[in-house]
């Protein structure tokens, strides 16, 4: 026989009753929301916000969907901290799952825009009279750099910079140095000072044999052509090393 049209209705929507039951029942995702929340703490204290939460803001714009919280704590964990996130190369970053090139890229762009708010800072009055912001940039640009990294700042007669260039980078506990190579270029760019740059991988920024060695070598040569050698900053995690103020130049 035909079934009840009435009896049919009432069962499909007891069905239904029980389909409703049982979604409001459902555990609500952890994260569900969570996007709005962090955002709203980060307009009220954006100070008081922990460094994996500070980079999960960031990723949500790299990332406009899903909980992007594991991925930001998973970066820190595999760099050691914030800055050396930034610091990491594009081909590191991507080891961690859930970074591809685009989230690569926007981390890079991160780390470049830190910069040169940083650069800004020496370039606006003279070196020697900005040398809290010079150690700040240096240890922003160096202090978790993956590999040995050896930079000149080329200054001009009143000591401001006229350039920061990267001369070489090798491996990680070396960058090979040309003296003549350092004092062509200031005479390219009518530099009358510089300030050599290097960083230590290791983390720790005591000068080594070869560095002092090769910092004799480029005074030196710089003596010759009148070109003055200010200081050479060894950079390191545990901080930065000053030829000057250890006596060595």
């Amino acid at each position: 026989m035909p079934r009840n049209p009435a009896a049919a209705l009432q069962e499909a929507s007891m069905r239904a009753d029980d389909w409703w039951a049982s979604a409001s029942s459902a555990p609500t995702p952890h994260h569900l929301g969570h996007r709005e929340r962090l955002r709203h703490r980060a307009l009220q204290a954006m100070g008081a916000l922990p460094d994996y939460e500070l980079l999960e803001l960031f990723l949500f714009r790299s990332l406009p969907q899903g909980d992007v919280k594991p991925l930001a704590k998973a970066l820190l964990e595999r760099f050691g901290g914030l800055a050396a996130v930034l610091a990491a190369d594009v081909e590191a970053l991507k080891t961690v799952k859930g970074v591809g090139a685009a989230v690569a890229l926007d981390l890079k762009l991160l780390q470049e825009a830190a910069l040169r708010i940083g650069r800004a800072e020496v370039t606006r009055r003279p070196v020697i009279s900005s040398w809290t912001a010079l150690l700040a940039y240096t240890k922003a640009a160096l202090a978790h750099a993956p590999r040995e990294q050896f930079r000149v700042l080329f200054l001009d007669k009143k000591n401001q910079l006229i350039a920061d260039e990267t001369m070489n980078e090798g491996t990680v506990d070396h960058a090979p140095v040309y003296p003549r190579e350092v004092a062509r270029r200031a005479l390219e760019l009518s530099a009358s000072a510089i300030i050599l740059v290097h960083n230590h991988p290791s983390g720790d920024p005591t000068p080594s044999a070869a560095d002092i060695d090769m910092t004799r070598q480029v005074v030196e040569a710089g003596r010759v052509l009148k070109i003055a050698v200010h200081d050479h900053l060894v950079v390191g995690r545990e901080g930065v090393a000053s030829f000057k103020a250890l006596g060595l130049i």
